[in-house]
């Protein structure tokens, strides 16, 4: 049996001993893709199942890998054959202006692989970081290669702590939970902090 997660995530447990390897695949790709589903969780699970000899861990990495890949692909060209006609139609009502966008595109000009890479390990970014880059108009090999290494690493990371975790796998995710909420915590802080110093210096030089 499946190693239980705490709360409402054990739901992934019956989902995951029913249908395996498609469903890792399915939630990987749509939450790569742009959509919100515990594609992380159940990456983590599968392979934390696959250290218990349930799953064959080189099948859930391997699929892994080629879902994270094609959910960003797909992310990419939703960006670039509606991003920009939606930007012009809506961006006004969610404060993305066509400067924003323009400045958006300078960034990707010099940061995009670093953001395209590191993205899945971020939640929202993973889901939107290929529709930001197919939007802004990253070419597509540039943004391809970086989204390969980026899912490998993904992949490679929670993969790799899923298998060693095996079936303490509840227990570490409690604790990954109660460490992100910390970091969470820390870097609200940190934001408060710099926009504080920002603010009484600007109020200075008037």
């Amino acid at each position: 049996m499946a190693p239980p997660l705490p709360g409402p995530l054990a739901n992934l447990v019956p989902l995951l001993e029913d249908h395996g390897y498609v469903a890792l695949g399915v939630l990987v790709l749509l939450d790569n893709g742009g959509i919100p589903v515990p594609g992380q969780t159940i990456l983590v699970l599968a392979a934390a199942t696959a250290g218990t000899g349930r799953l064959d861990i080189t099948v859930v990495l391997t699929v892994a890998v080629l879902a994270a890949v094609a959910g960003d692909c797909l992310g990419y060209l939703v960006g670039r054959s509606g991003g920009r006609a939606f930007v012009r139609r809506w961006g006004r009502y969610l404060l993305l202006t066509p400067a924003r966008l323009e400045k958006a595109e300078d960034f990707f000009d010099r940061r995009g692989p670093a953001v395209v890479t590191v993205a899945r390990f971020v939640d929202v970014l993973r889901q939107t970081n290929g529709i930001i880059a197919g939007t802004v108009g990253m070419p597509w090999r540039r943004f391809l290669v970086y989204n390969v290494l980026g899912a490998v690493l993904w992949v490679a990371v929670w993969g790799g702590l899923g298998f060693a975790a095996g079936t303490r796998i509840g227990e570490i995710y409690a604790w990954f939970v109660r460490s992100q909420l910390t970091l969470v915590v820390a870097a609200c802080a940190l934001l408060i902090l710099l926009a504080t110093r920002w603010w009484l210096h600007h109020r200075n030089d008037r």
